[in-house]
């Protein structure tokens, strides 16, 4: 007897050939007893299993196949074996897997190819049984012939698409993307992504994106399986579509690693501990690195600043772990400085954008105001001013202009920091320098600085007068544009530095129009490169503090068209730029009222006192308005809102909510704003960024909501969205005209639909109206009960009056009785639908106060047939709804009334009147209170 367990095999190999299959089995056997490597073990199963196929034995041959793949997960012949072992007993469905797995190793296998299709229509066939294996079938079946179809070079372009977006879909469900992570769908999807085109690399990204939300042991076997440079690697392309794409892809895994996305519950999952530090750092790393690697592209790198913003600064300051900060700062700080101070126009540059170093200075920013202590600050700061030393040498130029790059990047980012940057030794000097520097770049990089550093009015004063006398001369001599429109924009922000239009114009001494008329030019170079021509607009947001420079600016169609032009790009400073100089020509601004003693005040001591330009008077800010709505600026307030949010500022929301809320003044204007989007557009506003513009955007919309057709105006399911925005109009916080158009739109919302009522019940709007129908304000009074009036044809309103312990019914009786008459008609018609809904209202009424009959005779007897009207049908709704009520009516002053109405001839301006009148004494006379009159 043989103990070589490779002659075994051998000799089990000649009996398989011979067709022994008895022998062959007992052959391997004996082999796998005496053999100890694991190798020729798994060669031993899977010999055995298919002498098992051969012998019908196919449990045996299935378990001896999976023996053989425990120990090689690739073992194509075990898979093949198990694949067909399974068939034959049934199991179509694991079947189907391990042949799609051969298929996946060996694509181009025309066999396996075959087993697929052939698995594929005995599926189909089991399919029409339904249930949860229909389900399954079916995905595995759409999956795998999504991924033939992709994978196919031969494949129809429009097939290709097809398939590609419906792979998106079905990553995105929880059973699809489930089907696909088990069917050795990432295997697959990195195989679209190495193809290397472009279309096919989006749906795999983006399937993967699906895959991975919500289910955090997915997403992090996903980001092992694929690997983070990788990730990174694919985030580098310079392609923007691609970029963007695997950032979120890896956003998405950041979500679930932090536990920041809405948990889903996938069973065992849940006792599982997965340790997500690890990965949450490597990752970190990783971006880290990208931000100084050339091989990056700039959209790449925008990507990871992006994801870096997002995801290292603490949400919440109330959290007392800062650690992911302060791991970027000791190992990452010097890297993000470094992309501040690039230079594009040096040869060395880094690919960038024209976003990449403001979102590089946002980053320093977020990061310096996550830390908690001075201690943390200080290390910061020594930081930067470490790395910023290393760069200033006096024998290399280029190697200092980056220091001053560096500061001027700084101070877009957290400024405390870059104005103690400016007080190191010789930087300011440095800087100064510069700008005479014979060299167009030394001039550039220092007239940069210098817009910069006079944001800090601290050292304002020291440029001022060191480095004014430079820009002035710059902006003469110089032949390079870039130069020139920096140095002009330094000069408007230094003259603009004490914040008042006196500033400036002293400042300009009376040359603002000429520089502003410069600005405009440049803006409507459209030669001119869009870095360069948005220095233009920044100036124009300066100068058109002005006020006859913004009066010329609105006249100048070409300039407006230009500048909302550019508004489309996806520049921070070009869209907070355009956002000043409107509020700057709509005057939508803050202004502090003037006290008339301090003024006596001021000019007695011989101080100067601000006036107002006779061209910022009402009726000049009103043709400016009406001059940019002529020029589409709704259109382009529209568009700069659907910016993405690392782009729109809140400070830059609040300024375009400023210029929203002026375009709204006029009522007549309000249709073009809808016509145009602007109703969509305020709706975000409302909702995010600072509380102030908030306020604006949400006064804005109840102008519009007050007068304008809701359906028209914010039609589908955007209405409901703006009822919140309304209702945060109703406190005492407020001023007394917000509360007005707010409640004037929830009363044109009011009385849309049902739906609309319960959503403003919902959002908790009724003690609010309610305490403004006590308001001593009679237009406040007015449009509460207005409001309210429209609010009770709602059941759930209706419930509130009737239920126990309340004063509402009895405060629309007594103002019933009020002397604005207005008031009157509003209550009237709240109190006539209540008694008419609710019959238990008729006799409550009567209990609430003991005016309720003089109220009612009053309105019955009223001089305005509308009034009129109300108070016969409330008395109607009283007597149809008790005889018992309607005898304590009949025995009143009432029934005079009600006769001397009935006998009234017929009349077409009073029928209505004339036949309630009637209605009631037809019922008394059911009840037989009263006879009919006899006729002679």
């Amino acid at each position: 007897q043989m103990e070589d367990p490779i002659q075994l095999k051998e000799e089990g190999n000649k009996y398989f050939q011979a067709s022994d299959y008895e022998k062959a089995v007992q052959s391997y056997t004996q082999a796998i007893k005496l053999n100890k490597d694991k190798a020729l073990q798994a060669v031993l199963y899977r010999n055995r299993a298919a002498c098992f196929l051969k012998k019908e034995e196919y449990a045996k041959a299935a378990s001896d196949a999976s023996r053989a793949i425990d120990i090689n997960a690739s073992d194509i012949k075990a898979l093949y074996r198990r694949s067909q072992a399974l068939e034959k007993l049934g199991k179509l469905d694991q079947a189907f897997k391990d042949a799609q797995k051969c298929a996946t190793i060996e694509p181009c296998n025309k066999n396996f190819q075959e087993t697929l299709r052939r698995l594929g229509a005995d599926i189909q066939e089991k399919v029409n049984a339904g249930g949860a294996l229909r389900i399954q079938f079916s995905t595995d079946l759409r999956v795998q012939k999504m991924f033939e179809i992709l994978l196919d070079e031969n494949s129809e372009k429009e097939k290709r698409e097809k398939a590609a977006n419906n792979l998106i879909v079905l990553g995105r469900e929880e059973a699809g993307a489930e089907r696909i992570f088990q069917n050795n769908g990432v295997s697959l999807l990195l195989q679209l992504i190495e193809t290397k085109n472009a279309e096919l690399i989006l749906a795999a990204v983006r399937t993967l994106s699906g895959m991975c939300t919500g289910h955090k042991a997915r997403a992090t076997a996903i980001l092992h399986y694929l690997g983070i440079d990788n990730i990174c690697m694919w985030m580098s392309v310079d392609n923007e579509e691609i970029s963007l794409a695997v950032c979120n892809l890896l956003q998405t895994i950041t979500d679930r690693l932090l536990g920041q996305e809405k948990e889903e519950h996938h069973g065992k999952e849940e006792a599982v501990v997965l340790d997500t530090k690890k990965d949450l750092r490597m990752i970190t790393m990783r971006l880290l690195d990208m931000l100084v690697s050339k091989k990056v592209s700039g959209q790449g790198r925008d990507q990871a600043l992006n994801l870096l913003n997002k995801n290292i600064p603490r949400k919440d300051l109330k959290d007392h772990d800062n650690s992911r900060t302060i791991f970027v700062i000791d190992n990452g700080l010097k890297k993000i400085l470094k992309v501040v101070g690039q230079i594009p126009e040096m040869p060395d540059c880094l690919p960038l954008t024209e976003n990449t170093q403001l979102t590089a200075s946002v980053l320093l920013n977020k990061l310096y105001d996550d830390l908690r202590c001075d201690p943390e600050r200080d290390n910061y700061r020594v930081i930067c001013e470490e790395y910023i030393k290393s760069k200033i040498d006096p024998q290399n130029m280029d190697k200092t202009l980056h220091a001053i790059q560096i500061v001027s990047g700084v101070l877009q980012g957290p400024f405390d920091l870059g104005n103690k940057l400016l007080g190191m030794k010789g930087v300011m000097e440095m800087m100064v320098a510069l700008c005479g520097s014979e060299r167009e770049i030394d001039q550039l990089v220092a007239v940069e600085a210098l817009i910069h550093a006079s944001t800090k009015l601290s050292r304002a004063t020291f440029i001022i007068s060191n480095g004014v006398t430079l820009l002035k001369e710059i902006y003469k001599k110089t032949k390079n544009e870039k130069i020139k429109i920096r140095a002009l924009v330094g000069l408007c922000k230094l003259g603009s530095a004490g914040g008042t239009d006196y500033g400036l114009r002293q400042f300009a001494e009376g040359s603002t129009e000429k520089l502003a008329k410069q600005c405009r030019k440049w803006l409507c170079n459209t030669s001119i490169d869009a870095r360069t021509r948005k220095w233009a607009v920044e100036g124009l947001a300066y100068l058109t503090l002005d006020a006859d420079v913004k009066d010329d600016f609105v006249e100048d169609e070409l300039a407006l068209q230009a500048m909302f032009e550019l508004a489309k790009t996806s520049d921070k400073t070009i869209l907070y730029s355009v956002a000043s100089a409107l509020v700057n020509c709509t005057n939508s601004y803050d202004t502090k009222e003037l006290v008339p003693e301090l003024v006596q005040l001021a000019r007695f001591s011989k101080q100067h006192v601000p006036e107002e330009h006779p061209k910022d008077k009402k009726d000049f800010v009103v043709k400016r308005v009406k001059r940019l709505l002529k020029a589409g600026v709704v259109s382009a307030l529209a568009c700069m809102v659907k910016a993405d949010s690392a782009i729109l500022t809140d400070q830059s929301k609040e300024l375009i909510a400023r210029v929203f809320l002026a375009l709204c003044e006029d009522p007549k204007d309000r249709g073009t704003i809808v016509a145009q989007g602007g109703g969509k557009a305020l709706i975000p506003l409302a909702v995010e960024g600072t509380e102030v513009g908030k306020i604006k955007a949400s006064h804005a919309l109840a102008k519009i909501a007050a007068i304008s057709n809701p359906d028209m105006a914010f039609p589908g399911e955007r209405v409901y969205e703006v009822v919140r925005p309304l209702i945060s109009l109703l406190n005492t916080e407020r001023d007394g005209l917000q509360n007005y158009e707010a409640l004037l739109g929830l009363t044109n919302f009011s009385g849309r639909s049902d739906k609309l009522r319960m959503k403003i019940v919902k959002e908790r709007a009724l003690p609010d109206i309610e305490n403004y129908m006590f308001e001593n304000h009679d237009q406040l009074r007015q449009a509460a009960t207005e409001c309210m009036c429209n609010l009770v044809v709602n059941k759930e309103v209706q419930e509130r009056f009737m239920a126990d312990g309340n004063d509402r019914l009895k405060l629309v009786v007594l103002l019933c009785g009020e002397d604005d008459e207005k008031v009157q008609v509003a209550a009237a018609g709240a109190l006539a639908m209540l008694t008419a809904a609710q019959k238990k209202l008729c006799s409550k009424m009567t209990e609430v106060t003991t005016q309720w009959l003089e109220i009612l005779q009053r309105l019955c007897l009223h001089d305005n047939m509308e009034v009129q009207h109300r108070g016969l049908v409330i008395a109607f709704n009283l007597i149809n709804a008790d005889k018992e009520l309607a005898k304590k009516l009949v025995e009143t002053e009432l029934l005079e009334i009600l006769t001397y109405f009935g006998k009234q001839e017929d009349d077409p301006q009073k029928q209505h009147i004339i036949n309630v009148a009637r209605d009631c004494l037809t019922r008394c006379m059911d009840y037989g209170l009263i006879k009919p009159l006899s006729r002679a």
